[in-house]
């Protein structure tokens, strides 16, 4: 298959992907092919994603090798989602790999969301250089991940985030915060060299199961007003659906977590999260509860120590195969949402529970609301 015909496919694939998404969640933005499933081999992005290397270089691989054949450039790293994931590398002749793609929607100027992506390094990775191909090298330095925007591919417009050194060899959660300066069209993952050096160097990254980015609120968001065009005199009023802080004369009487205090809590325990909610049958969160999720990430700004998981709960009625997913998911969109805003990730971990544990009746829908719920529980106090 020919290069042109190939990027036809994508446009193709990417325009399909475009119409689907269209109708979804304007705060929530789907990668195509997130977690780079493909047929293993060298050299070639896995489908939805476009080689943006150096030109005379080889694009970055497909990996693992299937199982029953010889590995990869001496890569064994089993997948943690799906099958495959990518493979990048950068070179001691200053080169180093990057894949991009089309989003179905924009990142838009101003606002924040949340990112997150799988990587680790391979203890063995082979590979040559354009200086001499018959000659593989050992590439096993650490080296960082950045995450570009751009308006076309392989554009480079605004560095948006980059990882720390990924010296792990075993698959780890990395969580960004992206803020773009102007509409992002397109996002570029790029291999790069640990910065500062002073001389660049031959490493390896491999990267998987990439996330959903989902619209968060910004820091000191300002409330939105919304003007009443029937009544032009009269006072502008807050849109609640999207304030982040709740203005008053003392603070104290508009929170909503009052009892998630640090003079009130002890290690074990759970209050649930009122006033959190989700889109029917989903774990995409509704904006009118980023207020209480502004409140869970201000305790844990002020409380460096404290250590929580996100519990999620589901009420009876679905088998148990449907409440644990849906559970697990929904707790995991909130500790994304918290750690998306800088709470570091080991602080915050999650749990799906299902039906296990419900509080009140399944017979009666208000019970069965009760039971639907999400929890923050106190692991550690520092």
């Amino acid at each position: 298959m020919t290069k042109a015909i190939q990027f036809c496919l994508l446009l193709a694939a990417s325009a399909v992907a475009a119409g689907v998404y269209a109708q979804q969640d304007t705060n929530i933005i789907v990668l195509i092919n997130p977690s780079f499933e493909g047929t293993p081999q060298c050299c070639n992005p896995p489908t939805g994603w476009v080689d943006c290397g150096w030109r005379n270089e080889t694009p970055p691989d497909i990996q693992p090798a299937a199982p029953g054949q010889n590995p990869l450039f001496g890569v064994t790293k089993k997948a943690f989602d799906g099958r495959t994931y990518l493979g990048m590398v950068t070179r001691d002749n200053e080169s180093y790999e990057r894949v991009a793609q089309n989003l179905s929607q924009p990142l838009l100027k101003g606002r924040c969301y949340a990112f997150s992506i799988y990587l680790c390094r391979s203890v063995e990775y082979l590979s040559a250089s354009n200086t001499n191909i018959n000659v593989l090298k050992p590439f096993s330095t650490p080296i960082v991940l950045r995450i570009y925007s751009g308006d076309a591919y392989c554009h480079q417009k605004e560095l948006l985030a980059e990882s720390a050194l990924v010296e792990n060899t075993d698959w780890k959660q990395f969580n960004f915060t992206l803020s773009p300066t102007s509409d992002c069209h397109y996002l570029e993952l790029e291999a790069f060299y640990k910065t500062p050096v002073l001389m660049p160097y031959n490493g390896n990254i491999l990267i998987d199961k990439a996330s959903e980015i989902r619209r968060i609120p910004c820091p000191n968001e300002k409330i939105p007003v919304v003007a009443d065009k029937q009544n032009p005199t009269k006072k502008p009023k807050v849109d609640t659906a999207r304030t982040t802080k709740v203005q008053g004369t003392d603070p104290r009487e508009n929170k909503i977590l009052k009892s998630l205090d640090k003079d009130k809590i002890k290690v074990g325990q759970s209050i649930r999260i009122e006033k959190l909610f989700f889109k029917s049958d989903s774990s995409n969160i509704d904006s009118s509860s980023f207020q209480v999720l502004q409140e869970v990430y201000d305790f844990l700004v002020t409380n460096p120590k404290v250590k929580v998981e996100i519990g999620g709960h589901t009420n009876g009625q679905p088998p148990h195969e449907y409440c644990d997913k849906l559970s697990a998911s929904r707790a995991r969109s909130v500790r994304d949402f918290i750690i998306g805003k800088g709470i570091s990730p080991d602080r915050v971990t999650f749990r799906g529970y299902g039906k296990r544990y419900p509080i009140a009746t399944n017979d009666t829908k208000a019970g069965r609301a009760l039971n639907q719920r999400v929890e923050i529980k106190i692991i550690s106090l520092g």
